[in-house]
């Protein structure tokens, strides 16, 4: 298990500080948001910044793979992605009634395990689709407008494939040929294309991942549920932090994620307060995501916790621009549901390695 490949595109025997770096992941993560971000900007829409967000999000998907594998995987995610993105839209036009929302959550949770799990996906873990079905879920939406939203996510997540396949014509380019290194960028820019991922359907009947879509559909309902009791007010990030922290499946069951979220997410809450305290223009604002888009990618993979002093300024940033309130009260809810999901799932890590402990004994 402590081989299998973990969501920041570590596989099998690589060491992990020279895995964990991809600079061209990060260029294209950055440009993926960048780019429709800067276009509703400019015709005054960016109350629909969450679609334009979700659909990049395909941008993050196939890293170092051949470009015949890659487009299979950034395929598979990208139509996953929009499934869950027209789901939190059907959600909201209806108002964001529970009944709804949440078989469709556990639909998708489970689904996106099943999915990471047959196709080999990195990220293993059903995090963003998660986090896209709730966000969309949770924005008021007129059903005239249904058509624009669904359009804007499918166009961007269209425009975030051509781009993570663009590498195919660079590395043909005459500044991409040359040594084994990848060429004059060197082999920090252009990563080798080792990872040889396969469809693998068995895994539909392996018992560790049904294990972990136990853990991870227990985990959001309970998560889910005490953020909404306590009346916290953007309760999917109790849900999305918990989804985060549930190991894939044939990952180590590990608390240490859950305490590089809580830790990195606290620092950076402090690190959007420092950037947004002084309520920047728009443009700022769009200029803070895509630089923490760019090092996010660039840092998951090396260390966690270092890549959450990215990631929550991101996320608090898409959410300041998209519905703009109080930013001491985002940073409040950030925080407490971070802590809240990240919780759960200690617990329920720490319960699926007792129940491996028990098996171990037992056989």
């Amino acid at each position: 298990m402590a081989d299998a490949p973990v969501p920041g595109g570590i596989g099998p025997g690589r060491p992990a500080g020279k895995a964990g770096l991809s600079v061209e992941v990060g260029i294209r993560a950055a440009l993926a948001v960048a780019v429709p971000l800067l276009v509703l900007l400019a015709v005054g829409r960016l109350d629909l910044t969450a679609y334009a967000t979700f659909g990049a999000f395909t941008a993050l998907y196939g890293r170092n793979e051949p470009y015949r594998i890659r487009a299979r995987s950034v395929s598979v995610a990208g139509v996953a992605l929009l499934v869950s993105i027209a789901l939190g839209i059907l959600v909201a036009v209806l108002g964001e009634p529970l009944w709804l929302l949440i078989p469709l959550l556990v639909l998708v949770v489970a689904g996106g395990i099943l999915l990471a799990a047959s196709f080999q996906l990195i990220p293993a873990q059903p995090l963003f689709v998660v986090f896209a079905l709730l966000v969309c879920a949770a924005v008021p939406t007129p059903s005239a407008e249904v058509p624009l939203r669904l359009g804007l996510a499918l166009a961007t997540a269209v425009f975030s494939w051509l781009l993570t396949m663009s590498g195919w014509a660079i590395r043909r380019s005459p500044l991409g040929r040359g040594s084994s290194a990848e060429g004059r960028f060197g082999s920090v820019l252009l990563k080798q294309l080792q990872r040889q991922p396969r469809v693998n359907l068995a895994a539909l009947r392996d018992p560790r991942v049904w294990l972990t879509v136990v853990q991870s559909v227990v985990g959001v309902l309970i998560a889910g549920a005490i953020a909404l009791l306590a009346g916290l007010g953007h309760a999917y990030w109790a849900v999305v932090s918990l989804v985060a922290v549930i190991p894939p499946p044939r990952a180590a069951h590990s608390i240490s994620r859950s305490l590089h979220r809580i830790v990195g997410t606290i620092v950076g809450v402090g690190v959007t307060v420092l950037l947004l305290f002084w309520s920047p223009p728009p443009l700022i604002v769009i200029l803070v995501i895509v630089v923490c888009q760019l090092f996010a990618e660039i840092l998951v993979g090396r260390h966690y916790g270092s890549a959450l002093v990215f990631i929550t300024p991101m996320a608090l940033s898409v959410s300041y621009l998209a519905s703009p309130m109080p930013l001491n009260t985002l940073a409040v809810d950030r925080v407490l549901e971070t802590i809240l999901g990240a919780g759960v799932g200690i617990v329920l890590v720490l319960a699926a390695r007792g129940l491996e402990r028990a098996r171990g004994v037992a056989s």
